[in-house]
């Protein structure tokens, strides 16, 4: 029997992907492909709020803090400290966290579980939070490897400090960047939210790692680490720890991951020295899609295992940056299932030519 060509499954105008772990299908519509660097905007329509009326560069005007970093030395405060409203914030600060002044979700109350005829409701308990960087126009696509370092070593405090908190199951931290993303505000920030509940998107993975590790007795993570190490078509960066990819199903253009090499479940556990090499992951993934896209509006996001206490070790942690290169529309909409005009190999090349 003859074996198909390499080049033939690149005949058909689109194609369908699957996503090993979810189970979501995403189309890459080669049909539509455009070049990388098209990908690049021209203008972007960005406001920044001038910086003496910037809520965050007047921090000592909101809320009390819950932590404060100076060049990476960290001290916390807990929610219930008495003292923690009496907290001078020393003007070199680096990173702050305050409680978010507009939460979705609230430290009060409890859960409340209760029934309304057909339907169930509870109140909205939980925690929300903002990490702020100092500078008023510097990204993360522009921060230095200390800079990275210590962001991260601020997400995992905060991690830890949240998942002791009653009936905290889930606690997601991602950060915004540019209109087309989401961000409200000009000055560089992450969030933090710890809620009871786990959100569809990483039940889904939770529930397609664990189906494949039982069938598999292997991780998936830990195998498609793998195959992109061996084919090297989707790999961009790659250190002792961590490799830098645009996953084979990609569900949006230039998607890229950041994912331990070892197989890790928990985020909240990383090694100092483990955060070091994330950080340079970090720094190259980030400095490559500012200079390949222009600055692009973007999400990164992390995927971790929940923090209900159940044993999640078949999972395999990972950041997701997803640069907005499009708009969702009605298809994609309608039936969850996304569309990318670039194939993630012709994506991840694009990005390893990009010097830094």
């Amino acid at each position: 029997m003859l074996k198909p060509k390499k080049e033939t499954k690149k005949a058909f105008p689109s194609e369908l992907r699957f996503a090993l772990v979810s189970g979501d299908w995403v189309v890459v519509a080669t049909g539509r492909a455009q070049r990388p660097e098209t990908f690049k905007k021209e203008q972007r329509i960005i406001k920044p709020t001038p910086k003496k009326d910037c809520f965050f560069c007047n921090i000592k005007t909101q809320l009390p803090p819950l932590l404060i970093s100076k060049k990476g030395k960290i001290k916390n405060f807990a929610y219930d400290d008495e003292d923690r409203g009496k907290v001078k914030i020393p003007d070199d600060w680096t990173v702050i966290v305050i409680p978010n002044k507009y939460p979705a979700f609230i430290r009060k109350n409890g859960l409340d579980i209760r029934k309304e005829g057909l339907h169930q409701l509870m109140n909205a308990y939980g925690m929300a939070e903002v990490i702020i960087t100092r500078d008023h126009k510097k990204q993360v696509s522009q921060f230095n490897l200390e800079e990275i370092k210590e962001l991260l070593d601020v997400y995992q405090d905060r991690y830890l400090d949240l998942m002791r908190e009653p009936k905290i199951n889930y606690i997601s931290i991602f950060h915004n960047h540019g209109v087309e993303a989401g961000a409200s505000v000009s000055h560089p920030h992450s969030q933090i939210i710890a809620t009871p509940v786990l959100d569809p998107k990483i039940k889904r993975s939770l529930s397609g790692a664990s189906d494949y590790f039982r069938h598999n007795k292997k991780c998936a993570y830990c195998l498609m680490n793998e195959s992109d190490r061996k084919d090297r078509e989707r790999l961009i960066f790659e250190n002792k720890e961590f490799l830098v990819v645009c996953p084979f199903a990609s569900s949006s253009a230039f998607q890229v991951s950041i994912t331990p090499k070892k197989h890790l479940p928990y985020f909240e556990r990383i090694t100092d020295q483990q955060k070091k090499y994330m950080a340079e992951a970090f720094f190259v993934a980030m400095r490559k899609l500012y200079k390949g896209l222009d600055d692009p509006s973007y999400n990164f996001y992390l995927h971790t295992a929940p923090c209900d206490g159940r044993n999640h070790d078949y999972y395999h942690w990972h950041w997701v940056i997803a640069p907005k290169t499009s708009v969702m529309a009605g298809f994609e909409l309608c039936t969850g299932i996304e569309i990318s005009t670039i194939e993630p190999e012709k994506a991840a090349q694009y990005l390893k030519e990009q010097t830094i």
